[in-house]
C-alpha cells in the first residue's frame, strides 16, 4: 500500500511538472505562432497518467521545442528572404494631429495586422478619385485585419489647416484614421513623391507592394487579399478572405490619363504656363490677354498680386485657358467670396457644368478647396474663360481629367 501511495504521488508530480513545462513552452512562442499551440495541448491533455508517467522531462522538453523551434525557424526563414525582397516600413514621422483617431503608430499594428498607406492631399482630384475605393476596401476588410492609415501631406498651405482637413474627411466619408503630415516627415521617410501613393505593409513589416497615381486598383486589392492570407497563415487564423475585386468604374469618371494638359499653377514659385506676364515673380503685375491664345497656355487680364502659391486678382480680372481634356478643376479660393462666370467656347458653359457649377453659369469661391467646374462628353480642346468681377479670387491651380 505504501509503494503503490508513493508511486502514485510520483506520477501526479511528473505529470504537474510536464503540463507546466508545456505551459511554459508555449508561453515563450510568438504571437503569431499561436496557432499550433492547442493541438499540442490537447495530444498531452488526452493521454493517462500511467503513460505520462513513463516519459521523462527531458524527452517531454525536446519534444516541446522541436515543435516550437520548427515553427519558429519556418517562419524565420520567411521573413530573412522578405529582407533580400523588400524594404521595412518606416513609422509615422513628426504627426501635426490625427482624424478618426488619437494617435497612430504603425508598430502597434505590425505582428497583427496589415497595413496600407495612402499618402494624399485634399484638394488633389487624383487622391479624390482613389478614395472611393479606399472606402471601399475599409469596408470589406476592416474586420479581416487590414488597417488604412491617411498620411494627409499637403501640397498648399491651406491644407494644413486642420479644420479644413477634417471637413473635407467627413464629405468624403473616410472612416479610416488620418495623420496630417504637415511637416512632410512621413512623406521624406519614404522617400515619397505622389499623389495619391499607396505602400502596402504586411503582417512581419515589410513594404510589399506600392502604387503611385490613379488606376490598378484591381493589383492592389488582390496585393491586399495575399497580404491578409499570409497574415491568417502566419497567425494560425482559420478565416477566409474573400477573393472578389470591387469595382466602382460605373460610379467614377477616373480616365485622367486620356487629358492631354498639364496641371497648370498660378503662383510665381510653379507658374512656367505663364503666357502675357513674368514667370516666377512675386508682386503685382497689370496684365492684357493678347488678340491670339495658345494651347496650354495660362493668360491673364486685369491687375494681380503674386504669391509663391496663388496668383490674387486686386479688381476686375480674366482667366483664359486653351485646354485639351474632358473635365476641368480650379483650385481656389476667397476669403470674402467671389462670384465667378464661366464660358466654354464663347458661349454659356451649359450642359457641360460641373458640379460646383450653378444654372447661371457662375460659381461660388468662398472656401480653400477643389471645384469641379467643366464635365465634359468627350476629351478634345476647348477654351475656358473665366470672368471675376471683383478683387479677391485667390486662384491656385487647373487641373484636368
Amino acid at each position: 500500500m505504501k509503494n503503490n501511495l508513493i508511486k502514485n504521488i510520483i506520477r501526479v508530480l511528473v505529470v504537474s511538472v510536464i503540463v507546466f513545462s508545456i505551459f511554459y513552452f508555449e508561453s515563450k512562442k510568438p504571437p503569431r505562432l499561436l496557432g499550433s499551440a492547442p493541438d499540442v495541448l490537447v495530444n498531452y491533455a488526452t493521454t493517462s497518467a500511467d503513460s505520462l508517467a513513463d516519459k521523462t522531462l527531458s524527452t517531454t522538453s525536446s519534444s516541446a521545442n522541436k515543435i516550437s523551434s520548427s515553427i519558429v525557424a519556418d517562419r524565420a526563414s520567411v521573413i530573412v528572404n522578405k529582407s533580400s525582397k523588400y524594404s521595412k516600413a518606416k513609422e509615422i514621422v513628426q504627426p501635426a494631429g490625427f482624424i478618426n483617431a488619437d494617435s497612430v503608430r504603425l508598430s502597434d499594428f505590425t505582428g497583427k495586422k496589415v497595413i496600407l498607406i495612402d499618402f494624399w492631399t485634399y484638394s488633389c482630384i487624383n487622391c479624390i478619385r482613389t478614395i472611393p475605393y479606399l472606402n471601399a476596401w475599409y469596408q470589406k476588410y476592416k474586420d479581416l485585419g487590414l488597417v488604412i492609415v491617411g498620411v494627409h501631406t499637403p501640397e498648399f498651405d491651406f491644407e494644413k489647416n486642420y479644420d479644413n482637413v477634417a471637413k473635407a474627411v467627413k464629405n468624403f466619408g473616410i472612416e479610416y484614421p488620418v495623420v496630417l503630415d504637415s511637416s512632410y516627415g512621413t512623406w521624406n521617410a519614404y522617400n515619397n513623391h505622389y499623389w495619391p501613393a499607396e505602400y502596402l505593409i504586411d503582417v512581419d513589416g515589410f513594404v510589399i507592394h506600392s502604387h503611385f497615381g490613379e488606376g490598378n486598383y484591381d493589383e492592389t486589392e488582390q496585393a491586399i487579399q495575399s497580404a491578409l492570407m499570409e497574415k491568417n497563415k502566419a497567425l494560425g487564423i482559420k478565416e477566409n478572405i474573400p477573393t472578389g475585386i470591387v469595382n466602382l468604374t460605373n460610379e467614377i469618371s477616373a480616365t485622367p490619363f486620356l487629358a492631354r494638359s498639364p496641371e497648370t499653377y498660378f503662383g510665381s514659385a510653379r507658374n512656367e504656363y505663364l503666357g502675357n506676364g513674368k514667370r516666377g515673380f512675386s508682386g503685382k503685375q497689370a496684365l492684357n490677354i493678347p488678340s491670339v491664345i495658345s494651347g496650354d497656355i495660362l493668360y491673364l487680364g486685369g491687375d494681380w498680386d503674386f504669391t509663391d502659391q496663388y496668383a490674387e486678382n486686386t479688381g476686375e480680372a480674366t482667366i483664359v485657358y486653351k485646354y485639351n481634356a474632358k473635365n476641368v478643376y480650379f483650385v481656389a479660393n476667397s476669403e470674402n467670396g467671389v462670384k465667378i462666370k464661366i464660358t466654354l467656347d464663347d458661349a454659356p458653359i451649359g450642359a457641360l457644368a460641373g458640379k460646383d457649377v450653378s444654372s447661371d453659369g457662375t460659381v461660388l469661391i468662398k472656401e480653400n478647396k477643389l471645384y469641379d467646374i467643366i464635365k465634359g462628353v468627350d476629351y478634345g480642346e476647348h477654351t475656358l474663360r473665366i470672368e471675376i468681377p471683383n478683387a479677391g479670387l485667390q486662384a491656385f491651380t487647373f487641373t484636368f481629367g
